[in-house]
């Protein structure tokens, strides 16, 4: 593929404006339908170089790119398709399609593993708004400007951001708070900035973001990290937008001052790195001394062939980029089209980890990021007679409980932590019985004034 052929105007497409784009038309009307029906509830968006590039339309509804980015009938029940079906398309009624819409949304789980309830900072008992803190060593950052993506993949556990539900939101529009957070927190050695997609964002934008972590006081954050899609989306924004050249000097910046700088690049299927545009990317982005990892779902529809995951994962390698997680399909928005029993993502894990070099084996999964933390299934095993699922925690609120194993019964039907029960005749998980609320955690109202009021100063002697 020749970079002249890929667009370097980067165009977007909704609900609203799909019907503009030259594929709308290979599209039999049912489909067209869908699209039209199930985006009044979950996030749809997609883009020129995801619909050249990415989609196979000879493979369509079939090809993983388009169920990756389309709408689909059967993410929504029978009976509710129907119903919304009736109030789009032949009813329109504007305000009962909204709050019919809505009820949809809230049975589909929008705020899984606590992330509005258990991992949202304190401000003197207030919630600090565009943060989150699960992990003692790593503070998840949410820039307001970052909260849209080049493309919605369907599956995304944040589709509540992207559909007007405002009260689901994480966003900030200064880092002055997160500055004086972290100033509290010596402990957090890693700052997530995350989305959304910061990547949308001009480089102008994500430095201002960016550099007070680099401050000498602030010398304990170690790891910068941006999650981003954009590898697959848009490689164009670190190669042929007109700020690419300055977002690497960006990365280097944050190099030179002694920092990580690790972009966590979500990759979802082989064909995402097999464009000449995407592998260039990579190699930008490596060039600056920043890390790229590589991590993603493993998706009913989409991925569930080991010699994808295998061949994404030996690509990125010679690429320069480390692979770093599978992760189980989260239990929120429409799952069930998307989930896989455990014992079969074990499966598909471990036939792609067999197929692959040891350079690609620093790649961690299955693994669920559940309530209590993230889990990984090691493997199924037959243990006193009972056949168990081998399970630890990578990460957890309790950092007690970081790799220490735990049996649960095997079930080939579970699709989640919560679906399994412990093995060996315990009535409960050992997290279980020792949960409890994670610490508060509050910072002075005095330090974050003080931290705007030195910003305040700082801008007006500029």
């Amino acid at each position: 593929m020749s970079a002249l052929s890929v667009p370097e105007k980067f165009k977007p497409y909704t609900r609203q404006s799909i019907q503009q784009a030259r594929q709308w038309e290979w599209l039999p009307f049912e489909l067209r339908e869908a699209v039209q029906v199930v985006s009044r509830v979950l996030p749809f968006r997609t883009n020129e170089y995801v619909m050249n590039h990415l989609i196979d339309w000879n493979n369509v509804p079939d090809d993983p790119i388009y169920r990756l980015t389309f709408p689909h009938r059967d993410m929504l029940h029978e009976d509710e398709y129907a119903r919304l079906r009736e109030l789009v398309l032949v009813r329109r009624d504007e305000e009962e399609i909204a709050r019919y819409a809505h009820s949809i949304r809230m049975r589909m789980n929008p705020h899984p593993a606590g992330q509005m309830t258990h991992n949202v900072p304190r401000v003197n008992d207030a919630p600090l708004k565009g943060l989150q803190h699960k992990y003692k060593e790593t503070v998840l950052f949410f820039p307001s400007a970052g909260q849209t993506c080049h493309a919605y993949c369907t599956f995304c556990f944040r589709w509540p951001q992207f559909v007007g539900m405002d009260d689901m939101k994480f966003d900030a529009r200064e880092t002055h708070e997160l500055v004086a957070y972290l100033k509290s927190h010596p402990d957090v050695t890693d700052v997530l900035i995350t989305g959304g997609d910061p990547m949308i964002m001009n480089t102008r934008s994500l430095a201002e973001f960016i550099e007070p972590l680099l401050a000498p006081e602030l010398a304990h954050i170690q790891n910068i990290r941006i999650g981003t899609k954009s590898v697959a989306y848009w490689p164009q924004r670190f190669v042929s937008d007109r700020d690419a050249d300055d977002l690497l000097r960006l990365f280097e910046k944050v190099v030179a001052a002694g920092k990580n700088m690790a972009i966590m690049g979500h990759y979802n299927h082989a064909v995402e790195l097999r464009q000449e545009i995407a592998q260039k990317a990579v190699k930008r982005i490596v060039g600056t001394g920043a890390t790229l990892r590589m991590q993603g779902p493993l998706i009913r529809h989409i991925n569930e062939d080991p010699k994808s995951w295998a061949e994404l994962w030996t690509t990125g390698v010679r690429l320069g980029a480390i692979p770093y997680y599978m992760f189980v399909e989260r239990d929120t928005g429409p799952r069930e089209y998307f989930q896989l029993p455990l014992a079969r993502a074990h499966e598909i894990f471990q036939q792609a980890y067999q197929m692959v070099s040891g350079l690609s084996r620093t790649v961690r999964g299955p693994s669920m990021s559940a309530f209590p933390g993230k889990v990984v299934i090691d493997g199924v095993a037959t243990i006193a007679g009972e056949k168990v699922f081998a399970l630890q925690f990578l990460q957890a609120r309790n950092a007690d409980w970081v790799r220490k194993p735990f049996y649960a019964k095997f079930d080939e039907n579970a699709t989640w932590l919560d679906h399994l029960k412990p093995a060996f005749g315990k009535e409960k998980f050992f997290f279980e019985s020792d949960e409890a609320a994670p610490e508060r955690k509050v910072i002075p109202l005095s330090l974050a004034a003080a931290a705007r009021a030195h910003a305040g100063s700082q801008s007006n002697a500029a």
